[in-house]
């Protein structure tokens, strides 16, 4: 499965903790990614300076759904269940 164009979903919903160029500190979960353009496509993808976490999340049918949405309420929800307490 590919990315589905004007998404974005997946960099913006999660927190990651690693550094990624522009945000040393990684990000929150529910802030956009630096590195996310205005097309919603990932500046550095494919570059070695993506983070691990990034690189691993394939879009699935599972996650992205049907809709930019349905990949934020899947993704937040995933973030809340793996947060830990």
């Amino acid at each position: 499965m590919n990315c589905r164009d004007n998404c974005g979903a997946c960099c913006t919903s999660p927190s990651i903790t690693s550094p990624i160029p522009g945000m040393p500190g990684g990000k929150p979960a529910g802030v956009r990614c630096v590195q996310l353009g205005d097309d919603n496509r990932c500046r550095i993808f494919g570059k070695p300076e993506r983070p691990p976490f990034c690189a691993g999340l394939q879009p699935s049918e599972e996650m992205c759904g049907d809709s930019r949405e349905m990949a934020i309420r899947w993704l937040t929800e995933l973030e809340l269940a793996t947060a830990p307490v």
